[in-house]
């Protein structure tokens, strides 16, 4: 398996070259350049084992078959439940599947405890380091911080917006102690974060300095870890399956996507968004068009440029690099993508609906899920099945609960008046003594910061 740019300007590597690099030199992101099909005849009711079969594919060539079984297994034994994403129904068709069993508490921990493990792998074999450098909304920072903190070859830079995310999430970065490991606090939104690490990439003469890495769901194993759970769930309800999937960068919408692209037995799509609705304004009206960033209770999704859109933009266009190229840099210049209506009515309208969901009706959801059936959600997964609930009707709908209830606490509370207590080994978490740097928004005071701290040919 090869993977190519989407923007098409770059040569196109194999899987190795594709997980160190993140991002492709042209600006573009990682695809493969073939769609495999799902195995029908694995129907193994080990997650690790499911996993290993679903991805093997794309890392053939790259990995040992028995070291990445090795390196999947791994991964998933870090899991509170013994199912890794276990199923929980609501009501006669709604479910809910429980990605937050992980170490950090989040949706992201599915990808990222096998996506480090793999840089370790990879570095490892080939006497290497690298610099990690992310930007997060909440989740993916303390969840790479977690995957990475015990590779020796790695340096990893997190970029937040300062004071948009939840307590929880601030900790469980600002609090990790290890040399190798460095948080930022933006003074500005996600956005600007994401912004950032891009304009680090496409400076060439940096990104080589640094050997930079990313872990944003812009980095193709990412996306293909989470594949895997979709196709594990749509098996386990065992007919045709929509799923709900609170979502601001479109990356985990992307991975259901893919699923269904190699055979998996999914319907629809419903995309949850918050007062940030650009995805569901492009989907319900052909309206991408980025708007101011608003605060809300669910922070992880106040996002107005939904990096892995780019993804489906390349197979949209027929693998069209040039013209996709184009097209986002349009976006970038004037704020607005313009898709025909001959591609939405084709792509689009068939498998994807939205719906946007307020903090006043996140937190009637909380209350309601609460009332009904004993269930503590947080704000994200609430705005799921707040939707599912609006655009479902067609047979099963798993919404996708992406966070535990305790990141997001003093929502939950304000909601339920249950205030939801962290796990065992997150306990002390507000006890922990933090980490804390601020920096304006500024790409060359970060990339001295980031050139100060990598050990990258030191």
């Amino acid at each position: 398996m090869l993977f190519e740019s989407t923007r098409g300007a770059s040569p196109v590597v194999d899987f190795e070259a594709a997980l160190l690099g993140g991002l492709a030199p042209d600006g573009g992101l990682y695809m493969p350049d073939r769609w495999p099909e799902l195995n029908s005849a694995d129907t193994a009711d080990d997650y690790a084992a499911t996993a290993i079969n679903v991805m093997w594919p794309y890392v053939a060539g790259s990995i040992d078959a028995d070291v990445f079984a090795d390196i999947c297994t791994d991964a998933y034994a870090t899991f509170r439940h013994p199912a890794v994403v276990p199923l929980v129904q609501i009501d006669e068709q709604q479910w809910l599947l429980e990605l937050f069993h992980g170490p950090t508490l989040a949706f992201k921990d599915v990808a990222l405890q096998l996506v480090g493990r793999l840089f370790d792998h990879v570095l490892e074999r080939r006497g290497e380091r690298i610099t990690i450098v992310g930007a997060t909304s909440g989740d993916t920072g303390s969840a790479a911080i977690d995957g990475v903190r015990h590779c020796h070859n790695v340096d990893i830079i997190i970029l937040y917006p300062e004071g948009r995310t939840s307590e929880v999430q601030r900790r469980q970065m600002t609090t990790v102690e290890a040399d190798h490991v460095h948080t930022v606090a933006i003074d500005g939104t996600f956005d600007d974060c994401q912004d950032l690490v891009k304009a680090m990439f496409a400076d060439r003469d940096f990104r080589e300095r640094m050997n930079l890495s990313a872990v944003n769901s812009i980095n193709w194993a990412r996306v293909m870890a989470q594949v895997v759970y979709y196709v594990t769930t749509s098996r386990a309800l065992g007919g045709p399956t929509s799923f709900c999937v609170p979502t601001g960068n479109f990356g985990n919408v992307l991975a259901g996507w893919i699923a269904r692209r190699m055979g998996a037995d999914i319907h629809r799509f419903h995309i949850a968004s918050n007062s940030n609705d650009i995805l569901a304004r492009f989907v319900q009206d052909r309206d991408m068009s980025a708007l101011d960033v608003v605060a809300t209770l669910s922070p992880s999704m106040d996002i107005q440029v939904s990096s892995n859109f780019e993804r489906l933009l390349f197979e949209m266009n027929g693998r069209d690099g040039e013209h996709t190229a184009a097209q986002m840099a349009a976006f970038r210049s004037e704020g607005r993508l313009d898709v025909s209506a001959a591609q939405h009515a084709e792509w689009i309208a068939p498998v994807f609906t939205a719906g946007r969901v307020s903090d006043a009706d996140t937190l009637d959801e909380i209350a309601r899920v609460h009332a009904d059936c004993g269930l503590l959600i947080d704000p994200h997964t609430a705005t799921g099945t707040r939707v599912a609930r609006a655009n479902g009707g067609d047979g099963p709908v798993v919404t996708l609960a992406t966070a535990h209830p305790a990141k997001f606490p003093d929502a939950v509370e304000r909601a339920t008046g249950v205030r939801p207590a962290l796990p065992d080994g997150l306990a002390d978490l507000y006890e922990r003594p933090e980490r804390i740097r601020a920096m304006a928004a500024d790409l060359a005071l970060v990339q001295d910061f980031v050139a100060s701290v990598s050990r990258v040919g030191r």
